[in-house]
């Protein structure tokens, strides 16, 4: 479980990274005539990045009930 986290926040920060690309290129075509520009990807790797966090989410919410981990850090107070 630990290396699927560890890949799914790579997976995050890399899909940011592709937004930031897109968002600095400011959706210029790729030097082709005639080529359509780049206006969705930046939107794209957004929503990926939007979605994979959900997903990442529900794995780990699923993982817990299902007994798979197991919470740690400091105890509660009562």
């Amino acid at each position: 479980m630990k290396y699927l986290v560890i890949v799914a926040f790579i997976a995050i920060i890399g899909s940011l990274g592709v937004a930031l690309l897109y968002m600095m290129r400011g959706g210029e075509a790729d030097g082709a005539e005639g080529s359509a520009p780049r206006k969705n990807h930046m939107a794209r790797a957004l929503a990926f990045r939007v979605g994979f966090s959900i997903l990442l989410f529900v794995v780990v919410l699923v993982s817990y009930l299902m007994g798979w981990i197991q919470p740690t850090g400091l105890p509660l107070r009562g």
